[in-house]
């Protein structure tokens, strides 16, 4: 499937390439700016960093509530392990994000309008707090970022830039939808904008039952952004997000759980000054990122209740400031600091009497009732477009861990414009990674002795925007790694320590194209070569997608085939999964749509021992005033 997935994809390329140069030239494709790569607003074009940027429109075609699916579609390398129709849930490992093989746990950073979204105490992202309301597009920066964004952004970066109101007015969206599994879903936004006053509110509330016995989830949220322009220059920003989330986990079809229930409430907010002028920009952001998790481990069937629930609060307060300047004709230097003060505290609690046992050590081996640890990063990013052909781009950060010290990373890299439509970028890139408080405190495999994980990546792409309507990327990349942290047994017990090494490399191309003023493809391939097969990563992912619309209606449908997918060390999974939605405005204001996911009925799981639910189907309204 491999071998006929790069063939089935690479003919596509061709027939776009031959389509669009023969095509009328009806219509202007303008290249957007993102701001993932480099903090400020930036023509992908000058960087050597491979980005993928994923629209709202592309966001919401699906009517999905979180964003995660439609990024794993969209993005080739990208892969997220799941384990149910709604909800991810954080005690079982489900919602596991990889690029080119990294991540899993805290080696791939989520970001919401760049301020880091992970758990103070674990250090991985929370999944089911990602929700397509807030988001006016998804940006994901394949490789590393740690130049920019220090450590768990050794993988690579996925930044939700939140919405916005532009123009004078308001704007509301509510939609209602409902399906299989007892599966219902409502959520709104308001944006609205007076003058110098913008606002976005939105809140959100989705229930499912699950396919598997036990496996309920609920969630509910909102999300507020309030902002104020001083002047056309300066503008001050605040926002706040709170989720809640209660996830039953069924366990494995061969060793199902009872009670394994999980209570998880995750809260975020910033506030911010930004300034952009002509020749210079930045923003100063102070943030705080908090939760609560209170999780029943549960038993197998014949046991017996647990007596005490693991509870634990972690939090992440920080500073980030950035400012970039022009000082000459295609000249940018950017300059930066980041301070992060993270932890918590962790125990389990008798359900009759309250009594805490505390589960958090300090370097010496002593129980202690609250953790954290400090990190602060200066960095430099240059640079310089030379005779419209040529942008050189280097950097260097400087990254200090309070307890495991200084580490260095560079990065450099070119891109090359031979012609008005063509590029070809080429990288060299450091990502690394700090042990988390739990692998040093917590939990009888910890110890404070381990290094940070650390790896290089190598990387050439090519691009060709073909007539104003279609564009095609290919990329090689390969990337080695060392240190990573592995639990092993020494002298008898269990501990981590700095063992694993990897070696990937693969391929990714994508291509897009629109055909007329209705009907658009685009599509994506990626296969990755593991040295050492690492769990939660397919050799091999495809997906070609197909877009109408008019007036009245609107079709989206999408086929997806994963391959060589390592649920663990010796089995692999093979699927494909084809997803459509129908839409219909039936008034201006009001829109009614129908959509079903896996249509095949493919039996699969992401996640070993937990298979995910055959064809499933939903529908509702949406409302727009």
């Amino acid at each position: 499937m491999k071998k006929s997935g790069l063939t089935l994809f690479a003919a596509g390329c061709f027939a776009l390439s031959a389509m669009a140069e023969n095509a009328p030239m009806d219509s202007i494709r303008l290249d957007e700016v993102v701001v993932t790569g480099t903090r400020n607003a930036t023509d992908p074009r000058l960087l050597p960093l491979t980005v993928t940027s994923i629209s709202n429109e592309k966001l919401n075609e699906n009517y999905r509530s979180s964003v995660l699916p439609t990024v794993m579609e969209q993005t080739p390398g990208l892969f997220a392990t799941s384990r149910s129709l709604l909800g991810y849930g954080v005690n079982t490992g489900a919602g596991d994000l990889m690029v080119r093989g990294v991540g899993s746990g805290a080696r791939l950073l989520v970001l919401i309008d760049g301020q880091p979204q992970y758990a103070g105490l674990m250090g991985h992202p929370i999944a089911d707090v990602y929700q397509t309301l807030m988001a006016e597009k998804v940006e994901v920066l394949r490789g590393p970022a740690s130049l920019l964004y220090g450590s768990n952004a050794m993988g690579g970066v996925v930044n939700i830039v939140t919405r916005q109101m532009q123009e004078d007015g308001s704007k509301t969206n509510i939609r209602l939808q409902g399906g299989s599994y007892g599966t219902v879903q409502a959520e709104g936004v308001n944006r609205t904008r007076m003058g110098k006053f913008s606002s976005v509110v939105g809140a959100q509330y989705q229930r499912s039952d699950g396919h598997r016995a036990d496996s309920k989830f609920e969630q509910f949220g909102g999300y507020a952004k309030l902002a104020y322009d001083f002047s056309r220059q300066w503008q001050a920003m605040a926002d706040a997000n709170v989720t809640h989330f209660n996830a039953s986990n069924p366990g494995t079809v061969d060793a199902p759980l009872l009670d394994n229930d999980a209570r998880v409430t995750r809260g975020l907010a910033s506030i911010s000054l930004t300034n952009n002028y002509d020749r210079t920009s930045g923003t100063l952001r102070l943030f705080c990122d908090w939760g609560h998790h209170s999780i029943d481990d549960g038993y197998n069937l014949g046991g017996t209740p647990r007596t005490a629930l693991y509870k634990h609060d972690d939090y992440i307060a920080g500073i980030t400031w950035y400012q970039s300047a022009h000082f000459f004709a295609g000249n940018t230097v950017t300059i930066g600091l980041d301070w992060q003060h993270f932890g918590g505290s962790a125990w389990n609690e008798t359900r009759l009497s309250g009594d805490k046992t505390y589960l958090v050590k300090d370097a010496e081996g002593n129980v202690v009732e609250r953790q954290h640890a400090d990190e602060v990063g200066t960095y430099l990013d240059f640079r310089q477009d030379i005779c419209r052909w040529l942008s050189i781009d280097a950097g260097l950060r400087v990254d200090w861990h309070s307890v495991i010290g200084t580490e260095i990373v560079p990065q450099g890299g070119l891109s090359f414009h031979p012609t008005r439509h063509a590029d070809v970028k080429a990288l060299v890139s450091k990502g690394f990674r700090n042990p988390t408080i739990r692998e040093m405190y917590m939990f009888p495999p910890a110890t404070t002795d381990l290094k940070p994980e650390r790896m290089m990546n190598y990387e050439l792409a090519y691009s060709q925007r073909i007539g104003t309507r279609a564009r095609i990327g290919a990329n090689i990349f390969y990337i080695k790694g060392k240190n990573l942290i592995n639990t092993i047994r020494v002298g008898g017990r269990p501990r981590n320590v700095n063992t694993g090494d990897f070696e990937n490399w693969g391929i990714e191309l994508s291509a897009d194209y629109n055909i007329s003023k209705h009907w658009s493809v685009n599509g994506n391939y990626s296969h990755l070569r593991m040295a050492t097969p690492i769990v939660g990563a397919p050799q091999g992912k495809l997906y070609v997608g197909a877009n109408y619309h008019d007036s009245k209606w609107s079709v989206a449908a999408g086929l997806q085939n994963v391959s060589g997918l390592y649920i663990d060390a010796d089995q692999k999974e093979n699927f494909t999964l084809l997803n459509a939605t129908v839409s219909y405005r039936v008034l201006s204001w009001l829109t009614a749509f129908a959509k079903g996911e896996n249509l095949l009925a493919e039996q699969y799981q992401t996640y070993a021992g937990y298979p995910m639910p055959k064809a499933t189907f939903m529908g509702g309204v949406s409302f727009d005033f």
